[in-house]
């Protein structure tokens, strides 16, 4: 099952980052957030993924063309301009990687890389929240609810736009209010590939136009996940992640380290 990820966008809130690098590169105890999301959905063995590109694309290609690099000692011969690596790591994940358009919208961007995801069932999620959610749990919800889209419910700090809840069913969106019981999008969603035809072009937006149209439709189911959630949506964010990661009690790392 592939995993889409949405890393394209500018990440104005970031302006101190994304003036050099995509928000999704953004390290996090000197991994870019993007690896962390990644090392989450292989740790359940979901190793193939399709990361929707825009702002600054080639920082994110050039990080996988160079992975090895960036993680191993290496010899480079200048005589024979050749690179031997030293000690590799253990990820097992093929990696596409798709300009879909510097300014093209959230359901845009899902929509350009459907003919790489395919007829089948694929997982999509953003490039800027991290999570301890039980991968294969999720999909087992989304299996047994039989419905077209299912995205996973959180409860953080209020700031989001909220949704409502009744037996699974996503009801109902609405502006963010302080209320300490909201549940929002936290993304690690499941989809049935008939998802796409709910997106019209590049301007439309999954969450504004294909999740309402789904909702209203009575195909989006909502899991609730009540671990560890948290987008980094701003500065004092990636601190807070940075504070975790080095704590040694990091909640969103579910993966083993590599000997």
């Amino acid at each position: 099952m592939k995993v889409v990820i949405l890393a394209g966008g500018f990440g104005t809130r970031f302006s101190e980052e994304t003036s050099r690098i995509p928000k999704p590169m953004i390290e996090i105890g000197d991994k870019p957030i993007l690896w962390h999301i990644m090392k989450t959905y292989s740790s359940y063995g979901f190793n193939e993924f399709i990361i929707c590109l825009g702002y600054k694309g080639y920082v994110i290609k050039e990080y996988f063309a160079n992975y090895f690099l960036h993680n191993s000692d290496a010899v480079i011969d200048m005589e024979t301009n050749s690179i031997k690596s030293l000690n590799t790591k253990c990820e097992p994940w093929k990696v596409t990687l798709v300009d879909t358009g510097l300014n093209t919208s959230t359901g845009g961007r899902i929509k350009r890389v459907a003919k790489y995801i395919g007829n089948e069932t694929f997982m999509m999620t953003y490039g800027d929240g991290v999570s301890n959610v039980d991968i294969n749990k999720l999909l087992e919800f989304h299996r047994k609810n039989k419905r077209l889209a299912t995205l996973t419910a959180v409860q953080p700090a209020g700031r989001f736009g909220m949704l409502k809840l009744e037996n699974n069913l996503v009801t109902h969106f609405a502006e963010k209010k302080d209320n300490a019981d909201a549940l929002i999008n936290g993304g690690f969603f499941v989809l049935d590939p008939k998802v796409l035809s709910y997106i019209k072009n590049d301007e439309s937006a999954w969450e504004a136009e294909a999740l309402e149209t789904l909702s209203h439709k009575g195909q989006l189911s909502g899991y609730v996940h009540d671990g560890f959630w948290m987008c980094m949506d701003k500065l004092y964010d990636k601190i807070k992640l940075e504070e975790l990661w080095n704590s040694g009690k990091c909640p969103w790392k579910v993966w083993k380290d590599c000997d």
